[in-house]
């Protein structure tokens, strides 16, 4: 039998979850596998949860429901585990940027079935100083949007609590001057808006189509403030679809495996790590820690992966 830890953030998203909760749990079951339900208690639970679950050496695989966020806190406590076991991902947040990426069905039951139906596939990671993210570090405009939103609004509006948010700071965007340094390469400039990311879409609206999730390469996009509109809706429509590497007077696109951000203002950058407050820093180091965890994947010859080999998953069955 499969021994699953099921890490559940019961107020993500619209807080649907809960609701059906006792159905994902039965539809588990029935497809043979032994569930422990731990529902997260504050920020830091879900880390501490799945270090617990990977160190324990008994549980198969971990489940994380809830968003993005709560996705990035077991992989805090994935990644500060010797013993990683594979991810299975239901996403029940706002917006679920890398459910997209991975391809996940968009319903809570769909992506229960897409779980038991997948194989563990190996898949990038994040390294930002001494902590970790799975889809995006950024710093600068709007990026504060998704932790800033409270839990209210967004279960009342969804994604469009996002849209409202960054819309009441437009009046208030600041620029912050960076060195950054990668690939034998420096810059030094003001930049608006900086991320570095492994994801097909950003907040729900930013698309990428051209990347894979375990190339041990991210995607960087640098912004450079406007000096009026017309160059404001320049950069909106390069950002609609990025297809390729872009090096313009406003907008810089690129990728690496490694980058470092030195904030040259007094004050410190703030970053966000997964939609969440990633911390005040005034300079990071950012690399890929290639193939560094494993999601549970149905048709993984469908998403953005290099290869379509999966890891041989062998499951201990009780007789």
């Amino acid at each position: 039998m499969t021994k699953m830890y099921l890490i559940v953030n019961l107020v993500a998203g619209k807080a649907m979850i809960s609701d059906i909760l006792g159905n994902i749990i039965n539809e588990f079951t029935k497809n043979g596998y032994e569930v422990t339900v731990h529902p997260t208690q504050n920020g830091q639970d879900a880390s501490e949860s799945a270090k617990y679950a990977c160190e324990s050496n008994y549980y198969d695989v971990l489940v994380c429901a809830g968003g993005d966020g709560t996705l990035s806190q077991c992989l805090q406590g994935i990644m500060k585990s010797e013993r990683k076991i594979p991810i299975g991902y239901i996403p029940a947040g706002s917006t679920n940027d890398f459910a997209r990426s991975l391809e996940i069905p968009k319903g809570i039951m769909e992506s229960v079935n897409w779980i038991i139906n997948g194989h563990p596939v190996e898949c990038d990671a994040g390294c930002f100083n001494d902590s970790y993210f799975m889809y995006i570090a950024a710093f600068g405009a709007f990026t504060n949007i998704t932790y800033e939103t409270p839990q209210q609004v967004k279960n009342i509006l969804g994604h469009a609590a996002y849209i409202l948010n960054a819309l009441m700071q437009l009046t208030s965007i600041r620029s912050k001057r960076m060195k950054i340094e990668y690939n034998d390469n420096v810059i030094e400039d003001d930049f608006l808006l900086g991320m570095v990311t492994n994801t097909a879409s950003v907040a729900g609206l930013l698309s990428m189509n051209d990347f894979m999730l375990d190339d041990g390469l991210f995607e960087v996009i640098l912004i450079k403030k406007p000096s009026n509109l017309v160059q404001l809706q320049r950069i909106v429509t390069s950002l609609l679809d990025i297809k390729e590497e872009i090096d313009s007077d406003y907008i810089k696109f690129f990728r690496t495996d490694k980058i470092i951000f030195t904030c040259l203002d007094k004050e410190p950058a703030t970053w966000t790590i997964d939609g969440e407050y990633g911390g005040d820093s005034m300079q990071c180091t950012i690399s890929n820690a290639q193939k560094a965890v494993s999601f549970m994947i149905c048709d993984c010859d469908e998403t953005k992966f290099s290869h379509d080999e999966v890891i041989n998953f062998e499951i201990d069955e009780d007789e």
